[in-house]
């Protein structure tokens, strides 16, 4: 491993991963991501993806796993908190982070189970749901047009190492979705069938819509099956991670 001290912000790699973190969708033009934290270093690692460069600050030096962590890239470069605090998009930054090489964009697979997302717009509901996906054993994600992007910062934090299990695809069109031949599923206030009352196809694949729109018409009329989930408590809806959770626990306890 390189080692490197920097303490100039103009910095040519810093400055780099300044303009990186600052585009939400700036991996796309890059093809690298910036991560943030040991925890998602770590759940990177564990599937074994290979960090090109890890960024950490002085007092992490000091701590012995979190050196240990910046010896997992061919290059470290170790700064004062000052200039870390320029690469984080948290209030309280993280002592390390880390630029990884986003692999070339997946082909859908057809018979997956799958999660849709229609035009999700926050970045912590996306990053809820891929969570949710990993946890209950759903291994694609596909977004359409007009998602948060799956791969910015937002979602990565709050995807909690999600992504790195996961095959994502997005920028798709609903015109992509005819190459499942998994049946569509949708949650929907106008149906007479109730989550827990009907069988559910396995594999399926779970569409999530617009937190005010909901799923789009175009979309919605390509659903073999729409749910209801009860809400007795009379509220008028459900947030959209919390749906999908439901949704996705229900498979898996039909499938158990």
């Amino acid at each position: 491993m390189k080692l490197d001290h920097i303490t100039s912000r103009d910095n040519p790699a810093l400055v780099r991963l300044r303009k990186l973190t600052a585009d939400a969708g700036g991996y796309r033009k890059t093809g690298s991501l910036w991560i943030e934290g040991d925890h998602l270093l770590r759940a990177a690692l564990q599937r074994g993806w290979q960090p090109a460069l890890v960024v950490l600050t002085e007092g992490a030096m000091q701590d012995a796993a979190l050196a240990a962590l910046a010896g997992s890239a061919p290059r470290a470069l170790v700064v004062p908190m000052a200039l870390f605090k320029g690469l984080s998009g948290l209030e309280s930054p993280a002592q390390i982070g880390a630029e990884l090489t986003l692999p070339a964009a997946p082909a859908i697979d057809p018979a997956a189970a799958s999660v849709v997302l229609d035009r999700l717009q926050d970045a912590g509901n996306v990053g809820a749901i891929l969570r949710s996906a990993a946890a209950f054993g759903v291994r694609q994600v596909l977004a359409l047009k007009g998602t948060a992007a799956l791969w910015s910062p937002k979602v990565l934090r709050a995807g909690q190492g999600a992504h790195f299990g996961l095959r994502l695809v997005e920028g798709l069109a609903a015109d992509d979705l005819a190459q499942l031949t998994v049946p569509l599923i949708a949650t929907s206030s106008h149906t007479e069938h109730v989550l827990h009352r009907v069988a559910l196809p396995s594999p399926c694949a779970w569409v999530m819509g617009h937190e005010g729109q909901g799923v789009s018409p175009e979309l919605m009329a390509r659903c073999a099956l729409t749910v209801g989930i009860p809400q007795p408590g009379g509220e008028e809806s459900l947030n959209v991670a919390a749906a999908a959770a439901i949704c996705l626990y229900e498979s898996e306890r039909q499938r158990g």
